[in-house]
């Protein structure tokens, strides 16, 4: 069963924060729509440009086959980067776009040149599924390893990637054992608290990235996958498991948005706050869901 927030006055603090430095590019826009025949959609991102880039797995644990693709102002979609192992969590930095791609970290510059941004051997330790990557305004990535998240649904770790590609691990099992597989990411603007939500548990917690403190926030999320926040304060949450979208408001009440989805995976807000972008990742497909 779904559980209100209980940490009211913490929520509203950090929401704050989090939307103080926000403000929203303008740009040409369009209606979108559903976006069909993608190769194991995971994850989505809109660049300032208007631009929406979405990572495609394709087979599972196949080496190569991964891609990135990029859909225009039109709709029209193309192939951008290619010939990934398993491409998931996105995210941009400037013009540059990160992949995090099975076990390392891709950069990919405007003109779609790719680079290894962070190696495997630079993690603490081997990185098993790395999933979800976030960046904060001041040009810091957060990495999730959700670990053995097929198999037991633990092991799982999340990292801090500075501007210069030195990784610090900031939280594992070890430390605290309600970290499973953790999975969806969100950072403040001041990087000091990280919001996630576990893919085993389905909790979300929030993360203290200077003190390690790990609070319980909500629960009920089933196979928690993606975590976006709106400038009105909602947060959104992706349960993979269950094909389901819920919002968070700021008096911490969990309603569901939609479901009947088959695997709603790594979700994102479109940079004018008009749509919900929603990967379906078996269905292939790429769903928009207009917000009030």
């Amino acid at each position: 069963m779904l559980k209100k927030i209980a940490q009211y006055s913490l929520l509203i603090a950090v929401t704050s924060v989090m939307f103080a430095c926000q403000g929203h590019v303008k740009f040409s826009q369009y209606v979108p729509h559903k976006v069909v025949g993608l190769k194991t959609p995971e994850s989505v991102v809109q660049a300032k440009d208007g631009r929406i880039f979405i990572s495609e797995i394709n087979g599972f644990g196949k080496n190569g086959d991964g891609q990135v693709s990029v859909i225009d102002q039109q709709g029209k979609v193309a192939v951008f980067a290619s010939g990934l192992d398993d491409p998931k969590g996105l995210a941009m930095i400037g013009s540059n776009l990160f992949v995090a791609d099975k076990t390392k970290i891709i950069r990919i510059t405007a003109d779609g040149k790719q680079s290894v941004f962070v190696a495997p051997e630079a993690f603490a330790y081997p990185p098993q599924f790395l999933n979800d990557l976030e960046a904060d305004l001041q040009g810091n990535l957060y990495v999730s390893d959700s670990g053995d998240i097929l198999g037991s649904g633990t092991g799982g770790k999340i990292y801090k990637i500075d501007a210069t590609g030195k990784v610090t691990l900031l939280i594992d099992g070890q430390q605290d054992s309600r970290v499973k597989a953790p999975n969806g990411l969100l950072a403040d603007d001041t990087g000091n608290m990280l919001i996630y939500v576990d893919f085993t548990s389905g909790v979300l917690y929030s993360l203290n990235t200077k003190t390690g403190a790990l609070v319980d926030w909500a629960e009920g999320f089933g196979g928690g996958d993606g975590v976006v926040h709106h400038s009105n304060g909602t947060m959104y949450v992706s349960d993979w498991k269950n094909g389901k979208v819920f919002s968070v408001d700021m008096k911490g009440d969990v309603i569901l948005v939609k479901g009947g989805y088959q695997s709603v995976a790594d979700i994102a807000i479109t940079k004018d706050e008009r749509y919900l972008m929603v990967p379906d990742m078996k269905a292939g497909e790429l769903d928009f869901i207009q917000l009030q």
